[in-house]
């Protein structure tokens, strides 16, 4: 395990928790404007300019608005609320395509997950009602993983809401040791799963903490999924993860349509670009909202690349 892997990231993981920090985080536009590097705007309209940028550029869009870990009812039916009137916004109203263009992600903690009196049934309530708005709308909907607690309940919602909506799909983190096993079962029911490498701080109890190991984790995971019924998502901005798929899409008889890369807005855009022109489908996760400072700190700590960016940005804009 590297330095980076030992000392910084758990640092700045813990960053991501303090409340002082993200209120001062928030109000210095020196950060602000670096956090645009990540996170393209807080409004409907500025994810709206991003996603015409990226279908000009041949490229499929998962749009995720913001927020976790709600603590009232109120502001879980605040989150709905955006995400209805985004999918107003994207409403394609045709005939959705074998692989759809638009998608948007839900974080389940967001819509209620955690809330002391039946959040499971109040989240279950909160990401039908976006589905069927999606389904109408000719988007997909994919329900992102979020720390390891959660993940029982995650994919016990997902199990129920896929019963309507079959064409809902879940995130999987490869480097949860419990993940293979999840592969399985959801490749065998036929599901979109958006495989990435994790981006919590997880116990070694629970998670493969060496990047090897994670590294290794996910591609077993992967081969898994391409081995059976769904369609694999590919997130990962990984040169071995990437290099590896055309063998294994060769392997299990794969064509364009039958999987995609996943990337995140801001992160190996010529990458995205060289994937798409070779006529694959490459989707990039756009997040919107005030609510940005968690997601920007997990960007950081996962990868020394966005840290160096972050500090240099900052050095650079001192003087």
């Amino acid at each position: 395990m590297g330095v980076f892997e030992r000392v910084a990231r758990p640092a700045i993981m813990a960053v991501s928790r303090s409340d002082g920090l993200r209120r001062t985080a928030e109000r210095l536009p020196v950060t602000r404007q670096v956090v645009r590097r990540f996170v393209p705007g807080e409004t409907v309209r500025d994810a709206l300019d991003s996603v015409a940028q990226l279908r000009n550029s041949d490229r499929l869009v998962s749009i995720d608005y913001l927020g976790e870990d709600v603590t009232d009812a109120d502001a879980a039916n605040t989150t709905v609320d955006a995400y209805l009137a985004l999918l107003d916004a994207l409403d394609r109203r045709d005939a959705p395509e074998a692989v759809r263009p638009l998608e948007v992600s839900l974080k389940l903690s967001a819509l209620g997950q955690a809330l002391p009196r039946d959040g499971e049934k109040i989240a279950l309530e909160n990401a039908h009602t976006i589905c069927e708005r999606a389904q109408r709308a000719g988007a997909w909907v994919t329900v992102d993983a979020e720390d390891h607690s959660t993940t029982d309940s995650t994919l016990s919602i997902v199990r129920d809401l896929r019963t309507e909506f079959g064409w809902l799909g879940t995130v999987l983190q490869a480097y949860l040791r419990r993940t293979e096993a999840d592969c399985r079962e959801f490749a065998v029911s036929g599901a979109r799963i958006r495989l990435c490498k994790g981006a919590y701080d997880e116990p070694a109890s629970v998670a493969y903490r060496d990047r090897d190991d994670v590294t290794a984790s996910y591609l077993a995971c992967l081969r898994v999924l391409m081995a059976g019924d769904g369609y694999p998502m590919v997130a990962s901005h990984d040169p071995a993860i990437i290099e590896a798929v055309p063998a294994l899409t060769r392997e299990f008889s794969r064509g364009v349509d039958d999987f995609e890369y996943q990337m995140l807005y801001g992160i190996r855009d010529a990458e995205q670009r060289r994937l798409a022109a070779e006529g694959n489908h490459v989707r990039v996760y756009v997040p919107f909202g005030t609510q940005w400072y968690g997601y920007f700190v997990r960007r950081l700590a996962e990868r020394p690349a966005n840290l160096t960016f972050f500090l240099r940005a900052l050095t650079e804009r001192r003087h």
